[in-house]
This record gives structure tokens, sequence and C-alpha cells, in this order.
């Protein structure tokens, strides 16, 4: 199954393998195995930044980048996989200027071991830079053939729908796709973006679609796990997360897969919505996420997942 993103002449699975635990949760063998399993089920969307990980100790960037490319280079299959990589998080090549763009993906080529980025993503806005710089500097990218298609992340929809007017009125490349943190948890994408990316014909692929792992049903208040992402995601053990993942449960039962794959199901079923980020550290946790490229949920079963995922003022006077 393959999902053509508009605009473009990406064809991609309709799961795309988030790269931010290759060098962290998972070392080198350990992610070769990873996307050596997803390509065997027919994956061909990975997903990366220069910036991953360097606030884990031990790294200092560029970990993903390098084992992602080492894979391409191991496996000879550039050709048939998108590769979707990120500018602009990392300390040592922070922001959007024009001179970062350009220093920045050249490094990010060499470590890919590759002579394009099928997918450029502004890793999040920068206001101390001027949009029309930030443009121009992708657009220089694009004709030079370095980079097929740019897209943005982390952009407020008032943001993006001024950068879009300045790359029509200037003839620059402009951006296909949209990254924003979206998923049964976090819905403030539905508020604006979504209106704007529906409006545009633009793509959604939403990072965190698991929630850092919490749709899962992994986390449990009493449980103890051992990932970077742990305490990011029992900050969903709430009321409103509690009732999210027995819908999820429900659900999973009923189709006899994992919560996981229920999870980014509903995403994918949500306008906009062409395919969620998730990654897997090791090929159990792959299994746990490939049913969702078939899975379709039933009108019902949508509408009991949003409903127990309606944002509630369980927070207020706190």
């Amino acid at each position: 199954m393959r999902i053509s993103l508009p605009g473009t002449e990406l064809s991609v699975h309709p799961l795309c393998l988030g790269g931010n635990v290759f060098g962290a949760s998972a070392d080198q063998d350990q992610s070769f195995e990873v996307m050596d399993a997803y390509q065997a089920a027919g994956g061909n969307f990975i997903d990366t930044a220069d910036s991953y990980l360097w606030r884990l100790p031990g790294n200092s960037g560029g970990e993903s980048e390098t084992i992602i490319g080492n894979w391409l280079t191991a496996r000879g299959n550039r050709a048939d996989i998108v590769v979707a990589t990120k500018v602009g998080s990392w300390p040592v090549h922070p922001g959007l200027s024009a001179e970062n763009i350009a220093v920045a993906a050249e490094e990010s080529l060499r470590r890919l071991r590759t002579d394009y980025i099928d997918l450029y993503y502004a890793h999040r806005d920068d206001p101390d830079t001027p949009l029309e710089e930030t443009l121009s500097a992708f657009d220089a990218l694009v004709r030079a053939g370095k980079v097929r298609y740019i897209a943005a992340s982390n952009y407020s929809a008032p943001r993006l729908a001024e950068a879009l007017r300045i790359s029509a009125q200037n003839g620059f490349a402009s951006y296909v796709a949209v990254q924003p943190h979206y998923n049964l948890m976090e819905r403030d994408y539905e508020h604006e973006l979504a209106p704007l990316l529906a409006e545009r014909g633009l793509p959604c692929l939403p990072y965190f679609s698991l929630a850092m792992g919490f749709l899962t049903g992994k986390y449990k208040a009493d449980t103890t796990i051992d990932s970077w992402r742990a305490e990011g995601a029992r900050q969903y053990l709430t009321d409103r997360g509690r009732r999210v993942l027995a819908e999820l449960a429900a659900v999973a039962e009923q189709h006899q897969v994992g919560q996981a794959a229920v999870a980014l199901a509903w995403l994918l079923a949500q306008p906009t919505v062409a395919t969620p980020l998730a990654s897997a550290r090791n090929i159990e946790q792959l299994a746990g996420l490939l049913p969702m490229a078939e899975l379709k949920l039933s009108d019902d079963e949508l509408h009991r997942l949003t409903a127990a995922s309606e944002p509630i003022s369980e927070s207020a006077g706190h």
C-alpha cells in the first residue's frame, strides 16, 4: 500500500518510520534490524533530523543520520527509500539562516551518504530570520538538486500561511507537507493548522503519534520503563488519558491488534493526515506498529476514540 503525497512525486508507506531512536535506545545493529524489517514489510519512508539526539548522554547530534546513511549504503537501496531530515534545532547549526541551511544540508548529505534529500524540513520556526531568507535558501537547494521537496515542522498556522505566500510571490520552492505534534492526547493541531492544510491541500505527517509511547498502553503509574521518553509519556496518566487507553484497548481487542496500531489508524483516518510517524527500537515494537497500514476502523470506533480523547477541563484551577 502506498500513499501519494499531494503536490509531490513521493509515494510512501502509511507508516513513516521515525529515526529518533537510532543511535539512542537502538544501537546501529538494532537500527539496521528495524529498518530491514520495515522495508521487508513494504516500508519506504524514514524520518530523521540532524539534531537527533544531541541531548542524550554520549551523543552530540547526527547519530541517527549517520546510522541511516550507513544502512542505505550497506543495503544499496537509496533509490527505494524516501528520506526526510530536518534543519534548525541543533545547537551546532541553529536556526534557519541561509548560511546555516546551506552548511547543515551539506553535512546531512554527508552523514546520510547520499547526494539528495527527498524531504527537507525546517525543524521549527525561526522568528529571528526573515522567511524570505529561509525560503530562498531552501529554494537554492531544490534548484541544485540536493533537495527534492521542502516541508515545515512546528510552525503556527499564521507563520505557515505567510511562508506559503512568500514562496508563491517570489517563485520559491514551497512547503509541501507539515509535521506537527498530533495524536489522540495532543489535538491542538485541529484548531488552526488542520483547516489551513485542508484549504491548501497540504498533507500532515504528525510526530509523537503515540504520545511518546503512552498510547501503546505500556505506561502505568506503578510501572518502570527503561526509555528516555518515559517521563514525557507519564504526563498523560490523567483521567482523560485512562479513558483513551480503555477505549484503545477495547478497539484493539476487537481487531486483534495492539493499541499502538489502533492509535495510528485513528490518526491516519483524520482529515489531512497522510502518514503518521512512529519509531521502534526493536523488531518486536515494529511488529506492533505495522498492522496500522491495513487496519480500517469503523465510524463508530473512530467516534468512540475521538470522544474519549476530547480535551476536558481537568486541569482547571491548577
